[in-house]
Formats: structure tokens, sequence, C-alpha cells
């Protein structure tokens, strides 16, 4: 999944989820790749630099959506943009393509918030996570300094709350889980396509970065099934699950008409 010498990187330090940033540079990338693109990202977004332009592109942009897995997942979330759907589901889609281009983000919520959520707390400080992340680059054989460490957990913790994941300013918590039935079958729909069917669907690990447990999931796949958005049946620990196309348009249409 993560294509990097190092297995952590610092990338999130420079500016959270960019939720805003990432959907204008997904809304034209056509248009801008290629050469020019740094400086004509500086004019779509309207830096104050160049450098600020770059940075945005080249730490952010092209690793989550470029060279992230799945590859070119800019043309997953431009099929929702061009279908005007609303940001309360396309914000889960965005978080679940930055999460699998972060690993170490990734692990943090399938490993560590998962378990927060569940204790009854809910809290979630910056200091416990620095911990955190000190323990997870050591065991990986990197060694960043504490100002960096304390950089990323924070740009970590402002990504999650703005993906709805996290709520709070200075003092975050664990949000209510709400993941949208359409987000929900269209991230299933792309799981499927990267090779994930039946029980592997159901039990997959990327469920955990919206903070559900394969029961949780099987409820949300038989609601779907209810909606006809997909086919799920189930036979003790079993499972099958179909879609109604396996093109991805034809699906985005499916769900947002």
């Amino acid at each position: 999944m993560y294509k990097s010498n190092q297995l952590y990187n610092t990338r999130i330090q420079k500016g959270g989820a960019l939720l805003e940033d990432m959907r204008m540079i997904v809304r034209s990338w056509e248009e801008f790749e290629g050469i020019g693109a740094t400086s004509d990202i500086r004019r779509l977004l309207g830096k104050k630099t160049l450098a600020r332009s770059r940075d945005t592109l080249v730490r952010t942009f092209v690793p989550r959506f470029i060279h992230g897995d799945p590859p070119n997942a800019w043309k997953i979330v431009r099929l929702l943009e061009n279908r005007s759907v609303a940001l309360e589901i396309l914000r889960p889609v965005y978080y679940w393509i930055t999460a699998r281009s972060d690993r170490l983000l990734y692990e943090f919520v399938t490993e560590e918030l998962i378990h927060v959520a569940r204790s009854g707390d809910g809290s979630v400080r910056i200091e416990e996570t620095a911990t955190w992340i000190s323990s997870h680059i050591k065991k990986a054989g990197q060694e960043w300094t504490p100002t960096v460490t304390l950089k990323v957990g924070r740009g970590m913790l402002a990504a999650l709350r703005d993906f709805g994941i996290l709520e709070g300013g200075s003092k975050k918590r664990i949000a209510p889980v709400h993941l949208p039935m359409e987000a929900f079958c269209y991230i299933a729909f792309w799981l499927e396509r990267l090779g994930y069917g039946g029980g592997s669907l159901i039990n997959h690990s990327d469920w955990g970065l919206f903070l559900l447990n394969p029961p949780l999931v099987e409820r949300l796949m038989l609601e779907a099934h209810q909606l006809s958005l997909v086919g799920f049946h189930s036979a003790g620990r079993i499972y099958r699950v179909d879609f109604p196309t396996d093109d991805p348009g034809d699906y985005a249409n499916v769900l947002f008409g």
C-alpha cells in the first residue's frame, strides 16, 4: 500500500485534511496535469506563494490522489464531484483515500482510536497521541525530533476533526459515528474492485477507519441490500456481496442518480 522507503512520513503536519483544496484540484486536475500544474494550481487555490502551492500539490495531492492506494484515486472522487454529491457523503470518501495513503494516520485510527472509542471516555489528547507516534516510529527504526512528532500529531488530529472522526477545538473527543449509506456503499464498491469480496470485504480493516466492527458492517450491508444498493447474503460466516453493475460511473448513477 505504501511506496516510501520510510514506513512513516511527516507530510500531514503541513496542513491536515486540506479538504477544500483537494476538492478544487480534483475537479480541475485534467486541465492542470503537466509541467505548468504548480503555477496553475496557485491561481486556483489562491495561495500567497508558489512554494505553498507546490507543497499542497507535491506533499498532499500527489501522494494521496495520484500515487496512493488505489492509484489515481482522484478519479474515484471526481465521479462524485461531477454529480454534485453532498459534502456529508463526499467527506468520508476523501477521508478513506487520505488514510490509505498515510500509514501512520491509518494505524492511529484502526489501532488506537478504535480502542479509545470503545473505552467509554472518548477523549483524545495531543500528549498521548505524540507518545503513540514516538513509539510507532521507534519500532520502525525511524527517529523524529519531539517538535516534528508534535506537529505530526497535531496535523493528524486536525485532519481527523476536519473529516468528522473527531470533534472539538483544543480538547478533542471522538465524534458520534455516522457513515452515510451512499458513502458506505461507494467505498464497499471500490474495495470489491480492489479484490476484496465476501468475508474479506465485511472484515476489511478499512472499516476501522470509521470505527466500525464487522457486525456493524454486516448490519449496514443488510440495510443497503434492503435499499437495493447491493446484493447481500450471509449464511453463518459465509458472505456474498454483489453490486448491480461493475462500472464505477454506472454505480455512481445508482447511488446518486
